[in-house]
Protein backbone atom coordinates (compact mmCIF):
# COMPACT_ATOMS: atom_id res chain seq x y z
CA UNK A 1 0.00 0.00 0.00
CA UNK A 2 1.54 3.16 -1.03
CA UNK A 3 0.88 6.16 0.97
CA UNK A 4 -1.48 7.72 -1.38
CA UNK A 5 -3.97 4.83 -1.03
CA UNK A 6 -3.46 4.93 2.51
CA UNK A 7 -4.82 8.34 2.53
CA UNK A 8 -7.43 7.55 -0.03
CA UNK A 9 -9.10 4.96 1.40
CA UNK A 10 -8.53 6.56 4.98
CA UNK A 11 -10.45 9.98 3.87
CA UNK A 12 -13.14 7.68 2.87
CA UNK A 13 -13.63 6.12 6.33
CA UNK A 14 -12.96 9.10 8.22
CA UNK A 15 -15.66 11.52 5.54
CA UNK A 16 -18.63 11.50 7.88
CA UNK A 17 -16.67 11.44 11.17
CA UNK A 18 -15.72 15.67 12.33
CA UNK A 19 -16.15 16.44 8.29
CA UNK A 20 -12.53 16.99 8.33
CA UNK A 21 -11.96 13.46 6.99
CA UNK A 22 -8.56 14.07 4.10
CA UNK A 23 -6.91 16.17 7.13
CA UNK A 24 -7.40 13.95 9.82
CA UNK A 25 -6.27 10.91 7.24
CA UNK A 26 -2.83 12.91 6.58
CA UNK A 27 -2.57 13.91 10.56
CA UNK A 28 -2.42 10.09 11.89
CA UNK A 29 -0.64 8.92 9.24
CA UNK A 30 2.03 11.71 9.57
CA UNK A 31 1.64 10.70 13.36
CA UNK A 32 2.08 6.70 12.72
CA UNK A 33 5.08 7.21 10.50
CA UNK A 34 6.61 10.23 13.13
CA UNK A 35 7.24 12.16 9.95
CA UNK A 36 5.98 15.78 9.06
CA UNK A 37 2.50 15.74 6.84
CA UNK A 38 4.51 17.90 4.31
CA UNK A 39 6.95 15.14 4.12
CA UNK A 40 3.96 12.75 3.60
CA UNK A 41 1.99 14.62 1.01
CA UNK A 42 5.17 15.02 -1.08
CA UNK A 43 5.73 11.14 -1.56
CA UNK A 44 2.78 9.86 -2.11
CA UNK A 45 3.68 6.87 -3.97
CA UNK A 46 6.04 5.56 -1.16
CA UNK A 47 5.16 2.45 -0.05
CA UNK A 48 4.51 2.28 3.64
CA UNK A 49 6.18 -0.06 5.94
CA UNK A 50 4.17 -2.89 7.41
CA UNK A 51 4.37 -1.71 10.95
CA UNK A 52 3.31 2.23 9.84
CA UNK A 53 0.71 0.35 8.19
CA UNK A 54 -0.63 -1.33 10.79
CA UNK A 55 -0.66 1.69 13.46
CA UNK A 56 -2.17 3.65 10.68
CA UNK A 57 -5.06 1.42 10.15
CA UNK A 58 -5.40 1.36 14.52
CA UNK A 59 -5.19 4.79 14.65
CA UNK A 60 -8.01 5.67 11.42
CA UNK A 61 -10.07 2.61 13.69
CA UNK A 62 -10.06 4.85 16.90
CA UNK A 63 -11.00 8.39 15.08
CA UNK A 64 -13.68 6.35 12.97
CA UNK A 65 -15.72 5.12 16.23
CA UNK A 66 -15.61 9.63 17.21
CA UNK A 67 -12.52 9.46 19.62
CA UNK A 68 -11.40 12.97 19.15
CA UNK A 69 -8.15 13.19 17.02
CA UNK A 70 -6.12 15.42 19.86
CA UNK A 71 -6.74 11.70 21.97
CA UNK A 72 -6.00 9.54 19.16
CA UNK A 73 -2.29 11.19 18.70
CA UNK A 74 -2.64 12.11 22.08
CA UNK A 75 -1.33 15.01 21.69
CA UNK A 76 -2.55 18.77 20.39
CA UNK A 77 -1.29 22.23 19.32
CA UNK A 78 -1.66 25.28 21.12
CA UNK A 79 0.00 28.84 20.53
CA UNK A 80 2.48 27.27 18.47
CA UNK A 81 3.63 24.11 21.18
CA UNK A 82 2.90 20.65 21.32
CA UNK A 83 0.95 19.54 24.28
CA UNK A 84 0.07 16.22 25.86
CA UNK A 85 -3.25 15.24 25.81
CA UNK A 86 -5.54 12.50 27.18
CA UNK A 87 -9.25 11.36 27.84
CA UNK A 88 -8.79 12.63 31.43
CA UNK A 89 -8.22 16.45 30.32
CA UNK A 90 -10.39 18.55 28.04
CA UNK A 91 -8.25 19.34 24.62
CA UNK A 92 -6.99 22.90 24.03
CA UNK A 93 -9.11 25.02 21.93
CA UNK A 94 -8.10 27.77 19.51
CA UNK A 95 -10.10 30.38 20.78
CA UNK A 96 -8.47 30.00 24.21
CA UNK A 97 -4.99 31.35 22.36
CA UNK A 98 -7.27 34.94 22.71
CA UNK A 99 -6.39 34.50 26.79
CA UNK A 100 -2.84 34.25 26.00
CA UNK A 101 -3.04 37.16 23.93
CA UNK A 102 -4.79 39.43 26.52
CA UNK A 103 -2.72 38.45 29.38
CA UNK A 104 1.21 38.95 27.99
CA UNK A 105 -0.13 42.25 26.56
CA UNK A 106 -1.72 43.69 29.67
CA UNK A 107 1.51 42.02 31.66
CA UNK A 108 3.93 43.74 29.86
CA UNK A 109 1.71 47.09 29.24
CA UNK A 110 2.00 47.66 33.57
CA UNK A 111 5.82 46.23 33.54
CA UNK A 112 4.92 43.17 35.37
CA UNK A 113 6.41 40.26 32.73
CA UNK A 114 8.59 39.60 36.23
CA UNK A 115 5.23 39.05 38.24
CA UNK A 116 2.76 36.43 39.50
CA UNK A 117 0.04 35.12 37.23
CA UNK A 118 -2.47 32.62 38.13
CA UNK A 119 -4.36 29.56 36.17
CA UNK A 120 -8.04 28.38 37.62
CA UNK A 121 -8.53 24.55 36.35
CA UNK A 122 -5.98 24.43 34.33
CA UNK A 123 -6.14 20.70 33.07
CA UNK A 124 -3.57 20.00 30.38
CA UNK A 125 -1.66 23.39 31.95
CA UNK A 126 -1.70 24.96 27.62
CA UNK A 127 -2.35 28.88 29.61
CA UNK A 128 -0.08 28.17 32.66
CA UNK A 129 2.66 27.17 30.68
CA UNK A 130 1.95 29.02 27.31
CA UNK A 131 2.33 31.98 29.72
CA UNK A 132 5.46 30.49 31.26
CA UNK A 133 7.35 30.29 27.89
CA UNK A 134 6.05 33.47 26.56
CA UNK A 135 7.19 35.53 29.56
CA UNK A 136 9.90 33.39 30.70
CA UNK A 137 10.24 35.72 34.15
CA UNK A 138 6.90 35.47 35.05
CA UNK A 139 5.95 33.32 38.05
CA UNK A 140 2.84 31.12 37.02
CA UNK A 141 0.72 28.93 39.48
CA UNK A 142 -1.52 26.05 38.23
CA UNK A 143 -4.43 24.90 40.03
CA UNK A 144 -7.18 21.92 39.33
CA UNK A 145 -9.36 19.72 41.58
CA UNK A 146 -8.14 16.60 39.30
CA UNK A 147 -4.89 15.02 40.11
CA UNK A 148 -5.10 13.29 37.09
CA UNK A 149 -5.35 16.46 35.00
CA UNK A 150 -2.15 18.10 37.48
CA UNK A 151 -0.12 14.85 36.76
CA UNK A 152 -0.84 15.79 32.66
CA UNK A 153 -0.24 19.67 33.03
CA UNK A 154 3.16 18.51 34.87
CA UNK A 155 4.18 15.91 32.14
CA UNK A 156 3.61 19.11 29.76
CA UNK A 157 5.20 21.49 31.54
CA UNK A 158 8.37 19.02 31.49
CA UNK A 159 7.72 18.84 27.94
CA UNK A 160 7.98 22.28 26.88
CA UNK A 161 11.12 22.95 29.49
CA UNK A 162 9.46 25.00 31.96
CA UNK A 163 8.68 22.91 34.86
CA UNK A 164 10.60 25.43 37.09
CA UNK A 165 8.69 28.18 36.48
CA UNK A 166 5.08 26.82 37.07
CA UNK A 167 4.34 25.66 40.48
CA UNK A 168 0.85 22.98 40.41
CA UNK A 169 -1.37 23.23 42.98
CA UNK A 170 -4.03 20.48 43.94
CA UNK A 171 -7.35 21.76 45.37
CA UNK A 172 -11.07 23.85 44.33
CA UNK A 173 -11.09 27.25 42.20
CA UNK A 174 -9.17 29.68 44.16
CA UNK A 175 -8.83 27.62 47.44
CA UNK A 176 -5.22 26.65 46.36
CA UNK A 177 -4.03 30.04 45.22
CA UNK A 178 -5.12 32.68 47.89
CA UNK A 179 -1.75 31.77 50.03
CA UNK A 180 -0.14 32.91 47.00
CA UNK A 181 -2.05 35.95 46.20
CA UNK A 182 -2.11 38.64 44.96
CA UNK A 183 -1.51 37.97 41.80
CA UNK A 184 -1.08 40.38 38.32
CA UNK A 185 -3.13 38.18 36.43
CA UNK A 186 -5.94 35.26 36.83
CA UNK A 187 -6.97 33.56 33.98
CA UNK A 188 -9.99 30.67 34.35
CA UNK A 189 -11.03 28.38 31.99
CA UNK A 190 -13.62 26.66 33.54
CA UNK A 191 -16.39 24.42 33.20
CA UNK A 192 -18.61 26.87 30.78
CA UNK A 193 -21.23 24.86 28.80
CA UNK A 194 -25.04 24.05 30.12
CA UNK A 195 -25.59 20.78 31.86
CA UNK A 196 -28.45 19.91 29.25
CA UNK A 197 -25.58 20.60 26.31
CA UNK A 198 -23.00 18.33 28.11
CA UNK A 199 -25.78 15.42 27.83
CA UNK A 200 -26.38 15.67 24.10
CA UNK A 201 -22.74 16.84 23.02
CA UNK A 202 -22.32 15.44 20.06
CA UNK A 203 -19.10 13.54 19.38
CA UNK A 204 -16.02 14.45 19.68
CA UNK A 205 -16.67 16.47 22.17
CA UNK A 206 -18.81 13.58 24.33
CA UNK A 207 -15.61 11.80 24.74
CA UNK A 208 -14.06 14.50 26.64
CA UNK A 209 -14.48 14.26 30.68
CA UNK A 210 -17.54 15.66 31.82
CA UNK A 211 -16.11 17.15 34.83
CA UNK A 212 -14.37 19.35 32.84
CA UNK A 213 -17.17 20.64 30.85
CA UNK A 214 -20.74 20.78 32.88
CA UNK A 215 -21.02 23.97 34.15
CA UNK A 216 -24.45 23.23 35.87
CA UNK A 217 -27.89 24.56 34.96
CA UNK A 218 -26.79 27.78 32.96
CA UNK A 219 -23.42 26.93 32.58
CA UNK A 220 -22.29 29.47 35.31
CA UNK A 221 -22.25 27.64 38.69
CA UNK A 222 -18.53 27.12 39.36
CA UNK A 223 -17.64 31.11 38.12
CA UNK A 224 -20.38 31.94 40.74
CA UNK A 225 -18.23 29.91 43.55
CA UNK A 226 -14.74 31.24 42.42
CA UNK A 227 -15.85 35.13 41.34
CA UNK A 228 -16.49 35.95 44.86
CA UNK A 229 -12.90 35.07 45.22
CA UNK A 230 -11.59 37.15 42.73
CA UNK A 231 -10.76 40.04 45.11
CA UNK A 232 -8.86 37.89 47.72
CA UNK A 233 -6.60 37.08 44.21
CA UNK A 234 -6.22 39.81 42.15
CA UNK A 235 -3.19 42.53 42.73
CA UNK A 236 -4.08 46.26 42.18
CA UNK A 237 -3.52 46.98 38.31
CA UNK A 238 -4.25 43.41 37.59
CA UNK A 239 -6.10 41.60 35.44
CA UNK A 240 -8.74 39.24 35.47
CA UNK A 241 -9.51 36.87 32.03
CA UNK A 242 -12.41 34.57 31.98
CA UNK A 243 -13.75 32.02 28.96
CA UNK A 244 -17.14 31.36 28.67
CA UNK A 245 -20.05 30.38 25.98
CA UNK A 246 -21.22 33.16 24.08
CA UNK A 247 -25.03 32.29 25.55
CA UNK A 248 -23.70 33.07 29.01
CA UNK A 249 -20.57 36.01 29.02
CA UNK A 250 -22.54 38.47 29.34
CA UNK A 251 -24.60 37.13 32.83
CA UNK A 252 -20.66 36.28 33.83
CA UNK A 253 -20.09 39.53 32.88
CA UNK A 254 -22.31 41.32 35.20
CA UNK A 255 -21.20 38.64 37.92
CA UNK A 256 -18.11 40.02 37.78
CA UNK A 257 -18.90 43.48 37.70
CA UNK A 258 -21.07 43.38 40.89
CA UNK A 259 -17.84 41.46 42.45
CA UNK A 260 -15.52 43.80 41.34
CA UNK A 261 -17.48 47.25 41.14
CA UNK A 262 -14.26 49.77 40.55
CA UNK A 263 -12.91 47.54 37.92
CA UNK A 264 -12.86 48.24 33.78
CA UNK A 265 -15.63 44.93 32.55
CA UNK A 266 -16.07 43.98 29.15
CA UNK A 267 -16.95 41.32 26.65
CA UNK A 268 -14.43 40.02 24.53
CA UNK A 269 -15.42 38.28 21.11
CA UNK A 270 -13.01 35.68 19.75
CA UNK A 271 -11.63 35.11 16.54
CA UNK A 272 -15.09 34.06 14.87
CA UNK A 273 -17.15 37.03 16.48
CA UNK A 274 -18.30 34.96 19.57
CA UNK A 275 -18.68 36.84 22.95
CA UNK A 276 -15.79 34.62 24.89
CA UNK A 277 -14.27 36.26 26.77
CA UNK A 278 -14.61 38.14 30.07
CA UNK A 279 -11.85 40.56 31.14
CA UNK A 280 -11.58 43.24 34.28
CA UNK A 281 -8.71 45.38 34.68
CA UNK A 282 -8.37 46.04 38.10
CA UNK A 283 -7.79 49.92 39.34
CA UNK A 284 -4.05 50.96 40.61
CA UNK A 285 -4.14 51.01 44.51
CA UNK A 286 -5.66 54.39 46.15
Amino acid sequence: MTIGEALRDASIRLENVGGSGRLDAVFLLAHAASVSRAEMIAHRERELEPDVAERFLALVAQRERGLPLAYVTGEAGFYGRMFGVHARVLVPRPETELAIEWAVRHLRAIGRENGRAADVGTGSGAIAITLACELPQLSVFASDISQDALSVARRNAARNNIFQHVTFLHGDLAAPLVPYAPFDCVVANLPYVPSAECASAPDPVSFEPLLARDGGPDGLALYRRFVPDLPKLIAPRGMVILEAAPANARALEQLVRDELPAAGVETIRDYAGLDRLVVAAIAPAA
